[in-house]
C-alpha cells in the first residue's frame, strides 16, 4: 500500500484533475444562463491547486515508487503553472461569452492541461514525463481549435496536432534509445550510470538528440519553432496567453531535469546543440518579428526569441543559470499573460483588430489600456525597472560566469534588434492619429484584475527581485 505522503506529493494534480472532472459532470446539468458559474468553479479549482502546492511542499521527497519527485524546483514550477491557469480563467470568461463559445469543456481542458504540466515539472522518470507531456498536449490541441467556426483556428489546431505528434514521437523514441543504452528510465539511476560510463555511447547520443527535438518543439526553439506563429495567431487569444507561458515553463523544467540532472555528466555531449539552438532561436524570432504587422503574430515570434534567451541560461550549465531561468519564467509569464490579455480585449468580436494600425491613437481613447500594453512591451524589451530587464540581466550574467562570451554578445545584439518592433507598437498608440472612430469597449472587471496583477508583478519584481531570486536559487540547488 502506498504511504499517505505520496498522495500529498501529487495533491496539486489530483485537485486540478478533480475539478476538471467536476466541471465536465456539472456542465450538461446547468441551464444556459447559469454556465457562467463554471468559470467560478474553474477559478476555485486553479486556486485550490495552487494552495495544495503549498501543502505538498511540506512533504518533499519521492512519490509513487520514485516516479514523481517533489522538491523546491517542482514546487516553484507548480506555483507558476497553476498561477497562470488562474489568470487565464479570469481572462477567458468574458472572451468566451462574447464569442459565444462553450465554457465548461474549455475550463476542464485547461485544468487537465495544467495537470499534465505539473507532472512534467515533477517527473523523475522518462515515461512518466512522457505521460505528463501527452496529458498537456492533447488538451492543448483541442484548445487551439476552440473557435470552431474560424478557419485560422482550425488550421491552428491541425498544425499543432500534426507537428506535435511528430515531436512527441521523437521524444518517445529517444526514451526508448536511452533505455536500450542504459537499461533504466529513472533520472537518478541514469545519472549514476552515465557517471560510471556504462552503456552504449551511440545509442545514448541518438536518444538525447531525439528527446531534445521533442522538448525543443514544446519550448519553440529553432529549428523546431515553425508551428508557433500560425498556432499562436489562430488559437483564441486567452489560449495563446496560456501557450506562451505555462507549457514553455513545464517543458523547460522537464528539459532541465533530463539534461541537467540525469545527463549533467554528459554535458559536453549536448552543450553545442543547446548553444547553436539558442543563437539560432534568438535571431529567427527577432528577425521574423521585424516584418510583422499583426501584433498577435509579432508576439508569437517574440516568444520564439525569448525561448532563445532562456536557452542561453540553459547553456551555462550552472546553478546561476538555472536560477536565472526560473526568475525569467516568472517575469516572462507576467509579461506575456498581460500582453495577450490586452490583445484579447482590444481584438473585439472575432479578433478583427489585431494589426498595429488598429491601435493608432489608442492612448487618447483608452489611456490605461495603452499604458498597460506599453509596460508589457517595454518589459519584453528589457527596460530598466521592469522584471524583463532583470530577467535578461540574470541570463546575461549567467552566460558571462560560464565564459559564454559570444552567446552573451548575441543576446545583447538581439535585444537591440527587438527594440524596433516593440517600440513600433508603442509609437502607433501614442504618436499616430486614429484612422477611425472605433474605441474599445469598457474593460470588464476580470480582465482589469488580470492586467492589475500582471502589471504590478512586472514592476514589483523589476524593483524588488531579491525574494523571487532567493526562491529561484533554492529551486536551482534542489535539482542536484
Amino acid at each position: 500500500m502506498l504511504p499517505t505522503e505520496d498522495y500529498y506529493r501529487l495533491l496539486p494534480e489530483l485537485v486540478a484533475s478533480g475539478f476538471g472532472i467536476l466541471i465536465m459532470l456539472a456542465e450538461p446539468l446547468l441551464p444556459r444562463e447559469r454556465k457562467g458559474w463554471l468559470a467560478r468553479v474553474a477559478l476555485v479549482g486553479a486556486l485550490a491547486s495552487l494552495g495544495s502546492t503549498l501543502v505538498a511542499a511540506q512533504f518533499p521527497g519521492m512519490a509513487f515508487y520514485s516516479l514523481i519527485r517533489l522538491d523546491n524546483f517542482s514546487v516553484f514550477l507548480h506555483v507558476i503553472v497553476f498561477g497562470i491557469a488562474a489568470l487565464v480563467v479570469l481572462a477567458a470568461h468574458h472572451y468566451l461569452e462574447s464569442e459565444g463559445l462553450p465554457q465548461g469543456e474549455f475550463y476542464a481542458l485547461l485544468l487537465f492541461a495544467t495537470t499534465g504540466m505539473g507532472i512534467m515539472a515533477g517527473a523523475n522518470e522518462l515515461v512518466t514525463a512522457f505521460v505528463g507531456l501527452e496529458i498537456s498536449s492533447i488538451s492543448s490541441y483541442i484548445l487551439a481549435g476552440w473557435r470552431r467556426d474560424a478557419l485560422k483556428s482550425n488550421e491552428s489546431a491541425m498544425k499543432y496536432f500534426l507537428l506535435g505528434s511528430f515531436a512527441t514521437a521523437f521524444f518517445l523514441y529517444g526514451v526508448a534509445l536511452v533505455y536500450g543504452s542504459m537499461g533504466t528510465t529513472y533520472l537518478d539511476n541514469l545519472s549514476t550510470a552515465i557517471s560510471a560510463n556504462r552503456g552504449g555511447a551511440t545509442l545514448l547520443i541518438l536518444g538525447l538528440g531525439m528527446m531534445f527535438v521533442g522538448l525543443g518543439f514544446k519550448i519553440a526553439t529553432a529549428p523546431f519553432q515553425v508551428w508557433t506563429p500560425d498556432v499562436y495567431e489562430g488559437a483564441p487569444t486567452p489560449v495563446t496567453a496560456l501557450f506562451a507561458s505555462a507549457p514553455k515553463a513545464a517543458a523547460l523544467a522537464m528539459m532541465l531535469r533530463i539534461f541537467y540532472t540525469a545527463f549533467g555528466s554528459a554535458g559536453d555531449t549536448w552543450f553545442w546543440a543547446v548553444w547553436v539552438s539558442a543563437a539560432l532561436t534568438m535571431f529567427v524570432g527577432n528577425i521574423a518579428a521585424l516584418v510583422q504587422t499583426n501584433v498577435k503574430r509579432m508576439l508569437a515570434y517574440s516568444s520564439i526569441a525569448h525561448a532563445g534567451y532562456l536557452m542561453v541560461a540553459f547553456a551555462a550549465r550552472t546553478e546561476i543559470g538555472i536560477a536565472a531561468i526560473i526568475f525569467y519564467l516568472v517575469a516572462y509569464a507576467l509579461m506575456k499573460l498581460g500582453a495577450f490579455t490586452t490583445l484579447a480585449h482590444l481584438g473585439g468580436s472575432g479578433e478583427q483588430r489585431l494589426d498595429i494600425e488598429d491601435y493608432a491613437g489608442l492612448a487618447t481613447k483608452r489611456p490605461v489600456t495603452a499604458a498597460c500594453l506599453s509596460l508589457f512591451l517595454l518589459s519584453l524589451l528589457g527596460l530598466p525597472t521592469t522584471a524583463g530587464f532583470l530577467g535578461k540581466l540574470y541570463v546575461f550574467n549567467a552566460a558571462l560566469n560560464a565564459n559564454l562570451v559570444w552567446l552573451a554578445v548575441l543576446l545583447a545584439v538581439n535585444s537591440v534588434i527587438a527594440a524596433y518592433y516593440y517600440l513600433r507598437v508603442i509609437m502607433a498608440m501614442y504618436f499616430r492619429e486614429a484612422h477611425s472612430d472605433w474605441a474599445p469597449e469598457p474593460m470588464p472587471r476580470a480582465i482589469a484584475f488580470v492586467l492589475l496583477i500582471t502589471a504590478a508583478g512586472t514592476i514589483y519584481f523589476g524593483l524588488f527581485p531579491s525574494t523571487l531570486m532567493n526562491f529561484a536559487a533554492q529551486g536551482a540547488l534542489s535539482l542536484r
